[in-house]
């Protein structure tokens, strides 16, 4: 071998997991909540097998679709292991954003004792996944997801960091436990949906609870801001946002760079 390709094999070798080829691989993964059958998907870089940390992806209120499948997959591509979270149920997909709401409304506005549950069920799988390090898991969220993540922080959770991306911040009327997580909020500074109220609220209890926590507003940009589907219309309250889609995502990386050193 000459001593330029001998050069570039050490080089190689020397390049750490995240910076290789990654070899993606999604499934199915099944679990279960109480009685409930949950079904989520798996996305993991299947050209390594060190252990490495795991992130949750809780879906939109739309649920396990194509908006949080790919979304694992970049996380998966960048060495982690990635589990879309299943908060609906097996077979349960709603086919329009009228279903969705009815769903979403379920555990949003009702019974987030059940949320916690379905959350914590999503930790204890994610936890059990062969590669993935139990003692460094985080959580992300979108819009819906958003707010299923920090009720999981809310509960007390041993996770490293909490992420919500347009996700609803109001509390619901399960009692909150210490947060461990760090938190953070990627906010659509023009969002009606999530007021400024409900904003202000949120950073009390943030503050009152001594969480290490960060919220981030992005001008012109409205709910839903980091899902293509959504159209950009602002007018309409939910909309894409390319640059706050790309800034977010730029956040969390950061952040998980903050949590998951080395």
């Amino acid at each position: 071998m000459s001593r330029t390709l001998a050069a570039l094999a050490a080089l190689t070798l020397s390049l750490p997991a995240a910076s290789r080829a990654a070899e993606v691989k999604t499934q199915v993964l099944e679990y279960r909540a109480g009685d409930a059958a949950l079904e989520g998907w798996l996305a993991r870089d299947a050209s390594s097998s060190k252990p490495r940390p795991g992130v949750i992806v809780v879906p939109d209120w739309m649920g396990v679709g194509p908006n949080p499948k790919r979304r694992a997959e970049q996380l998966a591509g960048m060495g982690y292991v990635a589990l879309v979270a299943d908060v609906y149920g097996k077979g349960v997909r709603p086919k329009d954003g009228k279903e969705a709401g009815a769903l979403a409304g379920k555990y949003r506005s009702g019974d987030r004792a059940e949320l916690r549950a379905r959350m914590a069920a999503a930790l204890d799988a994610i936890r059990k996944t062969p590669g993935v390090d139990p003692d460094r898991i985080a959580v992300i969220g979108y819009c819906f997801g958003g707010s299923a993540a920090l009720e999981l922080a809310r509960s007390g959770a041993d996770v490293k960091g909490v992420v919500t991306f347009h996700g609803g911040l109001a509390p619901g009327t399960a009692p909150s436990s210490p947060v461990k997580a760090k938190v953070l909020v990627l906010h659509g500074a023009d969002d009606p949906f999530v007021t400024p109220a409900e904003v202000s609220a949120f950073e009390d209890e943030m503050r009152k609870a001594g969480v290490d926590w960060e919220l981030v507003k992005y001008s012109g940009a409205v709910h839903s801001f980091t899902i293509p589907d959504a159209g950009n219309d602002n007018s309409k309250g939910a909309a894409y946002n390319a640059v706050a889609d790309r800034r977010s995502f730029e956040a969390m990386k950061a952040f998980f760079a903050e949590i998951f050193p080395g």
